[in-house]
């Protein structure tokens, strides 16, 4: 195992891994996309110890289930989307060779959370000792649908691969990700992709995001969904053959409006029967002056497209108002976020 000299760091290889390139001296470089394809996440903040990112969440705008697989998994036709609502990381390595998290959340300070296992499997993968402090401020709602978890696992990946200038490749990092969960390699890319398979097979697709669907107001319902559960009791009625995630993607590629009959989740309609709240929530939004409201994930949380700001506001105000936990965001890609160095 190696340890990283944070002082002066030193490059090397590891027998059976090739190299493992570690210069924790250079200059970092922040902005410029990474040479395995996947991109360079911009931190908020770094000292010579510490590395500060944030992890953003995803919305899905179609969620096609096309059937159950052998492993018992489903294989999926999914279209997903960034949005800037975060959590924020906070990556200090220390002396005592130990991984240690620290998160906002209490409860999700275990073992199995996702950001603590990400550095550990990146950390054993590339035969690294390495003591790390992750502090993890969760704003993104945990089992909501859209990918919190998989997102600061992700992000941790991409992070501790940059800060260390680690000569990982695109293969690897995906084999690392994908072993994490089953979002976890969009998050690797962010923005707008098409996802397959499992949800490893990630396309990204171009930056073209239609009027309608410019601003996104999701709410929370005030109850947990276990993704397990949901689709394990999915009926195949409700499966589908794909076709409203080509469709949107077919629209999004030719830079055309997208059908809202395509923005189509095929878990949405067991999730509204098993879970009153849910569906009560949708009825609210709908309500409240949403025209289009659509689950994203396995939920519960709910989202509703506007093409306008003011409308979208107004929507928000009037389901605060009632007590639900809502979040006014946008859709975001690498480019929107600048980096902020401290030195």
């Amino acid at each position: 195992m190696r340890e990283i000299n944070t002082d002066r760091a030193r490059a090397g290889k590891k027998s059976g891994f090739g190299h493992r390139y570690l210069d924790m001296a250079r200059p970092s470089q922040h902005n410029r996309p990474m040479k395995n394809g996947y991109n360079t996440p911009h931190p908020i903040a770094t000292t010579g110890s510490t590395y500060v990112v944030q992890a953003y969440a995803k919305i899905n705008l179609t969620l096609d289930v096309l059937g159950r697989r052998a492993d018992g998994y489903h294989d999926l036709a999914t279209v997903m989307q960034t949005i800037d609502l975060y959590d924020t990381i906070s990556l200090t390595t220390t002396a005592d060779k130990q991984l240690r998290l620290f998160c906002s959340q209490t409860e999700l300070n275990t073992d199995d959370n996702l950001a603590l296992r990400a550095a550990q499997a990146l950390l054993h993968y590339c035969g690294i000792e390495q003591g790390l402090d992750i502090e993890l401020h969760k704003r993104i709602p945990v089992a909501a649908g859209l990918g919190g978890g998989s997102s600061d696992a992700a992000t941790v990946l991409l992070a501790l691969q940059t800060w260390w200038q680690l000569a990982l490749s695109a293969d690897e990092m995906l084999s690392l990700a994908a072993e994490l969960g089953s979002d976890v390699p969009f998050f690797l890319t962010g923005g707008l992709a098409l996802c397959e398979g499992r949800g490893e097979r990630v396309t990204p697709l171009p930056l073209h995001w239609p009027a309608a669907l410019r601003w996104l107001l999701l709410l929370k319902p005030a109850i947990g969904v276990s993704t397990a559960t949901v689709f394990r009791n999915l009926p195949p009625d409700d499966y589908t053959d794909g076709s409203h995630s080509r469709a949107v993607t077919t629209a999004l590629r030719n830079r055309q409006a997208v059908e809202s009959a395509d923005l189509h989740n095929g878990l949405e309609r067991s999730v509204l029967e098993r879970y009153p709240r849910v569906a009560q929530a949708r009825a609210d939004l709908l309500h409240a002056g949403a025209t289009l409201v659509r689950l994203s994930g396995s939920g519960p949380t709910l989202f509703a497209p506007f093409a306008g700001l003011t409308q979208a506001a107004l929507v928000e105000q009037r389901l605060r108002e009632q007590g639900y936990e809502v979040y006014l965001t946008r859709p975001i890609y690498s480019d929107n976020v600048h980096a902020y160095v401290f030195s």
